[in-house]
């Protein structure tokens, strides 16, 4: 008997949590359940991550959690409690399975069966914002290589375990070289080790636009944290409705199950909530803790059901439904088709599917890093670049001098347009006359005359080179 932790959310979440229960239950399989209480309450109670200690640890004892959708209330500094959740477990593998269910649910894309996988950790999820001036405001974007490494072998990984045929990757490397370059590259050196499968990489906005038109021409796609949450939810929507979709969180250790949509309160308590999001994400959950069996009853009884036309509202289609039901009616009914195949759908098997253990990280070389100059970002209310120029070149070293200022990333001294829009935040780069290196030393003196001569200084970022190659962007027009 396994013991899962539940989490019944907020608006629409106990209806159709009810409802997964219930169908799970009629399986009998061997799980018991464990509730906590997170979420809307939990916040208003002073908790502001959402989730009390006592939670925390239930989570952590039992591994596996299948929770429903939860609200953060507006306002008030309160923080995502799924992201918190997915960070603070480890959960770096986020899966969504995005399959067409034509011609029973309304689509026009009748051939789609698309997995996205997506990292859960990183990216400019990581939260981490600050205002600067007053005008401008920046979102840090964390990528690592471990980061990247772990999600795209996952994606691969999970491609041969389920008979995928190929890989893509999704990103927008032509624009964040460093950021989205690195998944990129990893992604072509990983790809190496996976010859039995096709490997393909796409500009995210041309690979958002083609999985929109022609889903059909993708497998499974991997893709950074904040691409992933949002073409994953299209994808959903493309195949009839997000409320068809389930998703998996995956570490090392635990796992949480879950629907993609959220905790809708409009809905709350009017029976109308379509529950086989979370459905789905407990079959991930059954498959997980080796409940195949039972997972596969309820695959197979839900789209049996799907087949006789016996749809929520919000899948109800005129051409494509025949009986319009509830929340609960729908789990009655999936209930009653228990033991049921599908007739034009293909049937669900997962036999003794088991979870796949990725294979361990190997420990990167640890390159040779030397320090190149400084970037200095600074709070300076002037409309014109040369009356910055001049007070930063009050600050300059013998041997280390200003070279560029850009505002919003866009190059404006010494070369720069008139027509550009300037704010008060600009990134002054100071690097070296005659010598590669720069010591840190010269960045403290640096900052010191930055006090002396009056300059508000906001943030430096150091300017590395790693093996000898550059680390750090160039100014747009550089």
């Amino acid at each position: 008997m396994k013991t899962i932790t539940i989490a019944k959310g907020d608006g629409i979440g106990p209806e159709i949590m009810e409802a997964t229960l219930r169908v799970l239950s009629a399986t009998g399989a061997k799980i018991s359940y464990e509730e906590i209480e997170i979420g809307e309450k939990s916040y208003l109670n002073g908790h502001s991550s959402g989730i009390p200690q006592e939670a925390w640890n239930t989570i952590r004892l039992n591994k596996v959690l299948l929770k429903a959708p939860i609200t953060t209330p507006q306002g008030g500094g309160y923080k995502s409690l799924n992201v918190t959740m997915r960070k603070a477990l480890g959960l770096y593998a986020n899966i969504r399975p995005c399959s067409s269910l034509y011609p029973f649910i309304f689509t026009k894309h009748p051939k789609m069966d698309v997995v996205i996988v997506r990292e859960n950790e990183e990216d400019l999820y990581a939260g981490i914002e600050h205002q600067q001036t007053q005008d401008v405001v920046q979102c840090l974007k964390l990528m690592s290589r471990p980061g990247c490494e772990k999600i795209i072998r996952y994606a691969f990984e999970y491609a041969r375990h389920f008979q995928r045929r190929k890989v893509t990757c999704f990103s927008k490397d032509n624009i964040m070289k460093q950021t989205d370059g690195l998944f990129h590259q990893i992604f072509k050196e990983v790809s190496k080790e996976y010859q039995d499968i096709e490997s393909e990489h796409f500009i995210v906005d041309i690979g958002a636009a083609l999985l929109a038109d022609k889903p059909e021409i993708f497998d499974v796609i991997v893709m950074p944290n904040l691409y992933g949450d949002i073409l994953s939810d299209i994808a959903a929507q493309l195949t009839g409705s997000v409320g068809l979709a389930g998703s998996a969180n995956i570490g090392e250790s635990c796992a949480m199950f879950e629907a993609i949509h959220g905790s809708a309160p409009s809905l709350a308590g009017k029976n109308q909530a379509n529950p086989s999001g979370l459905l789905m994400g407990a079959l991930q959950m059954l498959n997980y803790i080796g409940e195949n069996q039972a997972a596969e009853l309820i695959h197979n009884a839900w789209l049996f059901t799907l087949e006789k036309g016996i749809h929520t509202p919000d899948i109800f289609h005129q051409d494509t439904s025949k009986q319009m039901v509830g929340t609960k009616e729908l789990a009655d009914a999936i209930i009653q088709h228990l033991g049921e195949n599908p007739n034009r759908f293909p049937r669900k098997s997962y036999g003794n599917n088991k979870p796949f253990k990725l294979p361990q990280l190997k420990e990167n070389v640890q390159a040779h890093k030397e320090l190149w100059g400084v970037d200095v970002f600074v709070d300076d209310k002037a409309k014109i670049p040369q009356e910055v120029a001049q007070r930063l070149q009050a600050m300059e070293l013998p041997d280390l001098s200003l070279q560029m200022i850009t505002n919003r990333g866009v190059m404006v001294w010494p070369n720069g347009f008139e027509e550009t829009f300037c704010t008060n935040h600009w990134r002054c780069r100071f690097l070296p006359r005659s010598r590669k290196k720069v010591e840190k030393e010269d960045i403290l003196i640096l900052l010191q005359n930055a006090l002396i001569n009056n300059v508000d200084v906001i943030k430096t970022e150091n300017l590395y080179a790693f093996d000898g190659k550059p680390a750090f962007s160039l100014g747009q027009g550089q």
